[in-house]
């Protein structure tokens, strides 16, 4: 099934905020089905995600800090594509600066919408595999608190479905991998 794109049209522009990583804007909108109303969406460049594989199959996870939700939750490596940055050349940068790693191997998986009631993002994963450990990784971003977190596809499914606090890209972008993961 393909994306088919149609815009609604814009009767007025009541609000936009542009910010560090994504924008806002409220709009009064009439929809494709005639549909007439005020609507708040976040603009966001979208992200980009990778699922690291070990050479002996373990996945690295990060358990990082997030202040909206205020605690530690389980996720991949990712990053927000910047302005005129092709997503590929976004992980490449993120699994370095957030593991530690480089992948000499990459398979796209695929893309989706992260939250299309109220945003525009588009999640870009990747399969990352052939694993190298850098000698002296580049520095996290200064806000980055994580630790990494090795485990089987097994265990971390059963995280998952413990209820225990995955991201939803990375739960998504898990699926997407199984096929080529091991146990």
């Amino acid at each position: 099934m393909t994306f088919e794109h149609e815009p609604p049209q814009l009767i007025k522009h009541r609000l936009s905020y542009s910010g560090r990583k994504f924008g806002f804007d409220v709009n009064h909108l009439r929809l494709p089905n005639g549909s007439e109303g005020e609507w708040e969406c976040i603009r966001h460049p979208g992200g980009a995600l990778c699922v690291p594989v070990t050479a002996d199959g373990k996945l690295i996870l990060l358990r990082q800090y997030r202040f909206a939700v205020e605690g530690r939750i389980l996720e991949f490596p990712a990053g927000t594509v910047e302005h005129d940055e092709n997503p590929a050349t976004t992980i490449e940068r993120e699994i370095q600066e957030e593991t530690g790693y480089r992948a000499h191997k990459w398979r796209q998986l695929g893309q989706f919408f992260l939250a299309p009631g109220y945003s525009d993002e588009i999640i870009y994963a990747f399969l990352a595999e052939d694993l190298e450990k850098l000698p002296a990784p580049p520095a996290q971003d200064a806000d980055e608190d994580l630790q990494l977190v090795f485990m089987t596809p097994a265990e971390l499914e059963q995280t998952i479905l413990s209820g225990a606090p995955v991201d939803s890209k990375s739960i998504s972008s898990f699926f997407l991998a199984r096929p080529f993961l091991k146990s």
